[in-house]
């Protein structure tokens, strides 16, 4: 076939038309991001004031909570909406939401990757369980983040005697992507990325809506030399394909096979943490485990948990997932959460939604910013903020079991532990234990109706969801249950006669 794709990443972004719905693709931390395009996009616009008025849609964090990947689209007239499952790593675009000055949406970070499927095979939207009962669902919220979001993206719909949600379809203009090296007839192989996510779902969106598929790669090839499994995104599909030599794995690593599934190497000696309260969470955390079990953990104190079992050298004993289609290997944490070195399997990320959609999770340990009285919880708006709940709703409402993990409160809070006991010393202003949550996340009482298992363990008491009430179960050696728990709580959680003590050895240096 006599074609050349490449062009310059000028001729690429110019592409880009006022009030095109764009698609981007990342996962926090430089994963899978085209930095080249974003900026590109954002140099033109400053340089020339277009594109404006675009539609940006996303499935997970894309940035790096300073200027990279979304934060490159949050200039006033540029954007007029946003869809993104997660919000966290770009204060600019949740500074324009907070001010009104764009319309935004969140949606459980799954559906639109499952979405971005739909819309590549002409269905009317994604039709699932997932985000009942939660801000996705229309008779709450409906994923509108700020009062400037009025159009309804999703609907209640009842088929063959099942309540479910449809999350409707919509044209996707442009995707901008990133794969590892191309030839000129556009075929892209991802063998050096680090996930697959949703790159090919967009891709497919994109072209069979009749837009634009623009994609950066680390390197150019012979056509003919890409080993065809190795190729993920078809030339078919593909519209324009811009080179960025200087395109790194991650925002911290430049290359490193290990990451990618290339090959296996030696794992880093994994030294355990400073004691703190994460890791008096973490060790109660880590007694919930059982031999075999496919698990998923949230960011933040989760990622302490995952840490904990790497540490004890304890990762074959059980199926460790993250929702970027990864399974096994090491899981690496802080801002590198969601890269695993020597993973054992990559799927897409739609199809590792499926997974979860169905089931497929033993046992998620997940972060909490507020527990209600009900068993609801909130990680999606805090303070008034839009941050999205990645793919929270997806794992915490199908998991078997899900234990949130989070520290009792917050914002100036002083302990003293060490000795196999905990004394509260000062309490945070700010509790995360309320009355009612300001935004349902996580429905307590649809997990109870579907059986499911709840736990929520801070590093003084841990609670049980139960269908009479959130009960609260163990305190902490050295923790008066009613003046450092109970009192500085926003409901009266049931309580035995009397609570179990938490091991002393979750408090011991």
């Amino acid at each position: 076939m006599s074609v050349n794709k490449f062009v310059s990443v000028e001729q690429a972004v110019a592409l880009i038309r006022d009030g095109d719905t764009v698609a981007l693709v990342g996962g926090g931390g430089g994963l899978v991001e085209a930095t080249c395009l974003h900026a590109a996009v954002e140099k033109r616009f400053l340089e020339t004031g277009r594109p404006t008025n675009l539609t940006v849609v996303h499935s997970l964090g894309i940035g790096d909570e300073k200027e990279r990947g979304l934060n490159r689209f949050a200039h006033k007239g540029m954007v007029k909406r946003v869809i993104g499952g997660h919000w966290r790593w770009s204060p600019r675009m949740q500074a324009l939401a907070r001010a009104e000055q764009i319309e935004a949406y969140s949606l459980p970070g799954g559906v639109i990757m499952q979405l971005f499927r739909e819309i590549g095979a002409g269905r009317p939207g994604v039709l699932t369980h997932v985000g009942l009962g939660t801000f996705a669902d229309p008779r709450y919220e409906g994923g509108r983040m700020n009062r400037s979001a009025q159009e309804p993206l999703v609907e209640v719909a009842h088929i063959a005697g099942q309540e479910l949600l449809l999350y409707k379809s919509f044209p996707v203009h442009v995707a901008l992507l990133r794969g590892s090296y191309a030839d000129a007839e556009g075929n892209v192989s991802l063998a050096e990325e680090t996930a697959n996510v949703d790159i090919f779902a967009v891709a497919l969106a994109a072209h069979n809506s009749g837009g634009k598929v623009i994609v950066q790669v680390r390197g150019a090839v012979d056509v003919g030399s890409l080993p065809a499994r190795e190729v993920r995104i078809p030339g078919a599909l593909v519209d324009a394909v811009v080179v960025d030599p200087n395109q790194a794995m991650t925002y911290e690593v430049v290359y490193d096979p290990t990451l990618s599934g290339e090959r296996r190497g030696p794992v880093p000696v994994e030294l355990p943490e400073p004691f703190s309260p994460r890791q008096i969470i973490a060790r109660r955390a880590y007694s919930e485990l059982r031999e075999g079990a496919v698990l998923n953990f949230g960011f933040g104190i989760p990622d302490a948990v995952a840490k904990l079992i790497a540490v004890r050298g304890q990762q074959a004993r059980y199926y460790a997932t993250i929702e970027h289609g990864t399974y096994g290997g090491t899981m690496l944490t802080g801002d590198l959460m969601g890269f695993v070195r020597n993973p054992t399997a990559m799927i897409d990320g739609p199809s590792q939604f499926d997974f979860y959609a169905g089931g497929g999770l033993d046992l998620a340990f997940l972060g909490f910013g507020e527990f209600d009285a009900a068993g609801n919880v909130n990680v999606s708006k805090l303070g008034g903020a839009t941050v999205g709940p990645g793919g929270f709703v997806d794992i915490a409402q199908n998991a078997k079991k899900v234990v949130f993990c989070g520290t009792f409160d917050t914002k100036g809070t002083q302990i003293e532990t060490g000795d196999g006991q905990l004394r509260v010393k000062r309490h945070g202003t700010v509790r995360k234990f309320v009355a009612q949550v300001e935004q349902i996340t996580f429905s307590g009482q649809a997990a109870l109706q579907r059986g499911h298992e709840i736990m929520c363990i801070t590093e003084r008491a841990v609670f049980q969801l139960t269908p009479h009430g959130v009960v609260l179960t163990e305190v902490a050696p050295g923790v008066d249950a009613q003046s450092d728990v109970i009192a500085r709580m926003g409901f009266a959680p049931l309580v035995p006669a009397e609570p179990r003590l938490m091991s002393a050895e979750f408090f011991s240096k």
